[in-house]
């Protein structure tokens, strides 16, 4: 979940009913239904700390995510955080910071769990006032980005669903195929209010990224090679999986008139697999 420039794919209708989530040959090879009350389990997940990417605003901390009721929360809160690596005339944004004025939580599998290829599900409820900017998204676990791949399964932000997968591009950048729906198209405040049901399906042939069985985004694997010369492909690789509250930043939008606590609710995450 990465600061992309866009380029849009064509999304394609999804006209296929909506398969079961065993079906197709596939079977349920890792779930975390976040049933524990507390602390994520440290043997799944790990946390990122402090200022992380994309100029956003937020201290990245583990006191923002906890186990509650059968759910993962994430929240995001207005408060000041000291930036321990201060340096008041340094060009970097993680250092010229004094302090962070939001804290939130990202959580991740990197080093503990991931997987090449399969289906992805995840429940979840998602804020989508002003300046916050959710995010369920994969990693290559080798290469520096873009070159490692990334799919952005969910990624909310300024009243757009947007549903993306980026690889290296001839320009040494990223490139990009992504999808964006408009929230009032959805529903608005009255979808977000609701827990919704983001999907993916990864074979050696596609990516396939869905929202309540709606196809967003499909793209064909071998239109996803790195564009260095190499023909490495990143989604022929195991990929890890986040999970983020963002704050503002250089997508996430103006959270100055958004009232928090902000919070990001998952239900489950399950990996199927043939």
């Amino acid at each position: 979940m990465s600061f992309p420039t866009f380029f849009l794919a064509n999304a394609q209708e999804n006209s296929i009913k909506p398969p079961r989530l065993d079906s197709d040959g596939y079977k349920m090879v890792w779930a975390e239904e976040f049933n524990d009350s507390g602390a994520p389990k440290a043997e799944r997940w790990k946390h990122e700390k402090g200022f992380v990417r994309n100029e956003e605003f937020q201290w990245y901390q583990e006191d923002n995510a906890w186990c509650e009721k059968g759910s993962l929360i994430i929240e995001a809160r207005k408060e000041n955080k000291a930036n321990p690596d201060y340096i008041a005339d340094s060009h970097d944004w993680k250092k010229n910071r004094k302090e962070a004025a939001y804290t939130s939580s990202s959580i991740k599998t990197q080093g503990l769990h991931s997987w090449l290829y399969g289906r992805f599900v995840m429940r979840g409820k998602i804020d989508i006032r002003d300046g916050i900017w959710p995010a369920w998204w994969t990693l290559g676990i080798n290469g520096r980005w873009p070159a490692n791949g990334e799919i952005d399964i969910m990624e909310y932000y300024r009243k757009k669903l947007l549903a993306n997968i980026a690889y290296l591009g001839a320009d040494h950048k990223a490139a990009w195929y992504s999808t964006e729906k408009n929230i009032d198209s959805l529903g608005g405040k009255l979808w977000a209010k609701q827990f919704h049901v983001w999907r993916m399906d990864w074979d050696e042939n596609f990516i396939a990224l869905y929202v309540d069985d709606q196809l967003l985004n499909k793209v064909a694997m071998d239109k996803l090679e790195n564009q260095d010369g190499t023909h490495t492909n990143p989604f022929k690789q195991p990929h890890y999986m986040l999970f983020d509250l963002a704050i503002g930043g250089k997508q996430g939008g103006d959270p100055s008139k958004t009232a928090f606590p902000v919070r990001f609710e998952v239900d489950y995450v399950r990996v199927y697999q043939k």
